[in-house]
């Protein structure tokens, strides 16, 4: 017999095992894509689908029953096909990406426009810190998956750097 050594969080005393696994278990398979995710990904060159699996992410939808509770932070995996990506955009937390199957070009960019790109490949990662102007292409053949993970548990929707995007972030979310 063992010994919690740290107390359970308040909302999960007196909570059986298996209504933790329960909760606290997401499966792949069980995961809807959401091409809907974001207000950009109803734009040409920025469709992609994201299947959440703990929070919401960058894309503000918080209330899905399906996807773990988040904490200290979110975690997702997208689907990129070739010739799509996302806008620049800036989060007020850090965003980590990391692939795991295919090609992801990934940049950072100063409010002026200039910009460094830099190609990712399996099991490759970039940490964008908070404020830092950020966003990917999929300039190869093949389709990418790769993991997001915010660095809180219930971010913000992310801030777009183009200003008609900022504008209307929320939209997809009014949609819905």
């Amino acid at each position: 017999m063992g010994v919690a050594r740290h107390p359970r969080p308040a909302e999960l005393e007196g909570v059986g095992v298996a209504e933790i696994m329960d909760r606290y278990v997401a499966r792949f398979s069980e995961r809807e894509p959401d091409w809907n995710a974001f207000e950009d990904a109803k734009i040409e060159g920025y469709k992609r689908a994201q299947h959440r699996f703990i929070g919401a992410g960058g894309s503000g939808k918080h209330d899905d029953a399906s996807v773990i509770p988040a904490r200290a932070h979110t975690l997702s995996i997208m689907y990129v096909e070739p010739g799509q990506g996302n806008a620049a955009h800036t989060h007020e937390v850090e965003e980590t990406f990391f692939v795991l199957q295919g090609l992801l070009d990934v940049f950072v960019e100063e409010e002026d426009g200039s910009r460094m790109t830099t190609r990712l490949g399996r099991w490759d990662c970039i940490s964008c810190p908070p404020g830092v102007i950020h966003g990917y292409d999929n300039n190869s053949l093949e389709p990418v998956w790769f993991q997001v993970m915010l660095g809180r548990g219930r971010p913000e929707t992310m801030g777009y750097a183009d200003s008609d995007l900022f504008r209307r972030r929320d939209a997809h979310l009014r949609e819905a």
